[in-house]
């Protein structure tokens, strides 16, 4: 038997799957959560071999109590139910650790079968979903120095050698208030606070 928590903030909903899931012979609709926060107690208290999870809810959404049920019970096996697939609800919901992500436009019999196949170990994925994803991960990977243009790597690189804003305007020829103004873009785009900061980032990323 596979033991779900249903979570929604929608009464009528969770009557309507609740019901069908019954009807299953092999699941079992343990409890029922009508926002995050309950949701965290509930799959504490039963440890569900599922969980059947809204995302948009107050006061605390399915994303964050998705993120804390994982964080204290990694084991855990979150299936996200929504009528959502913007990209800020699909990936932080992936990322906060749910295995499948299926929309409340399903047939009963597909929730059912999303149920059960989560449980065998699968990630179950409305096709929309999974091609978003795929495109995430065909994207080349962009890092924060691939925004520097030659003469920032020039000047990054003589920072790294330990030299003095002065010494670079001499080695390449130009003037300290352009040093100063390189300096200034490369730790912008590195996001960092120092030179010392963004030596490490070179040194670390193996730029030179």
């Amino acid at each position: 038997m596979i033991r779900v928590l249903f979570v929604d903030d929608h009464e009528m909903v969770r009557i309507g799957v609740t019901a069908y899931l019954k009807a299953q012979t092999d699941i079992e609709v343990v409890a029922e959560a009508s926002d995050g926060t309950e949701a965290v107690e509930l799959a504490a208290e039963h440890r569900p071999d599922i969980i059947l999870m809204d995302l948009v809810m107050e006061p605390m959404d399915g994303i964050e109590a998705t993120k804390r049920i994982m964080e204290s019970w990694p084991e855990a096996k979150i299936i996200i139910m929504t009528s959502f697939i913007d990209d800020d609800k699909v990936y932080p919901a992936l990322e906060a650790g749910a295995h499948s992500y299926i929309l409340k436009t399903s047939r009963a019999g597909e929730i059912a079968k999303a149920i059960r196949d989560t449980h065998a170990g699968k990630a179950v994925l409305e096709p929309e979903i999974a091609t978003k994803l795929m495109t995430r991960v065909r994207q080349p990977k962009v890092h924060p120095h691939d925004q520097l243009t030659e003469r920032e790597r020039d000047v990054l690189k003589l920072m790294t050698e330990g030299m003095s804003n002065q010494e670079i305007a001499d080695e390449l020829f130009i003037a300290l208030k352009t040093v100063k103004v390189h300096v200034s873009n490369i730790l912008h785009k590195l996001g960092v606070q120092d030179r010392t900061q963004a030596v490490i980032y070179a040194l670390k990323q193996k730029m030179y």
